[in-house]
């Protein structure tokens, strides 16, 4: 299974109503949270393990680790450099100087702006949600559900993961070894 990877850009002199082919395929599909105070997030992020990268060493920085990583990209062309790097199991988080845009794996891209009042803890909280990242016990934020394409994401994974589970061990417990007998390894 390919690991969840997660970008975070942080720009405070980008403005995500301005004009540009990067910001412009960001928010064709991005969740865009306008009243977001992102003050200390790059802190959060540096406590959830984030991996820095400029805009040149942004994709040779989400190929470092063999488990999921986060990447902090800060500074101009990094929300393009992100854009290039990113695949289907990348989630890129956008904090501006007028909000923080959600884009990619598990966001759905039909919410459009999201009024709700959000802070660095909860965008870091959201972001270590959908990407598997460990948090420690003292977190008090709250997961932005509402930029989530399924609120019951994690739910969904253990379910699948559950039945899973129940197929191998109904082949397990099967006394005879059929689909394995047609080879030689067996």
């Amino acid at each position: 299974m390919a690991e969840k990877k997660a970008i975070l850009v942080i720009d405070s002199a980008l403005d995500l109503n301005a004009d540009g082919e990067a910001l412009a395929t960001l928010k064709k599909k991005a969740a865009v949270l306008p009243n977001a105070d992102c003050a200390g997030l790059a802190d959060i992020a540096a406590k959830l393990g984030a991996v820095k990268a400029d805009a040149a060493g942004l994709a040779a920085a989400l190929e470092t680790k063999e488990e999921t990583v986060l990447v902090l990209a800060e500074g101009e062309g990094a929300l393009a450099a992100a854009l290039e790097a990113a695949d289907r199991r990348t989630l890129i988080a956008v904090a501006a100087s007028n909000g923080v845009a959600f884009y990619g794996l598990a966001i759905n891209g039909k919410a459009g702006v999201v009024e709700r009042a959000v802070t660095a803890a909860d965008v870091a909280l959201t972001i270590a949600t959908i990407a598997d990242l460990a948090i420690d016990g003292s977190c008090t934020a709250a997961v932005i559900y509402q930029v989530m394409k399924n609120p019951n994401l994690k739910l969904d994974e253990i379910k699948k993961l559950k039945e899973a589970i129940a197929r191998m061990e109904s082949v397990i417990n099967r006394d005879n070894r059929e689909p394995w007998d047609k080879h030689d390894c067996a």
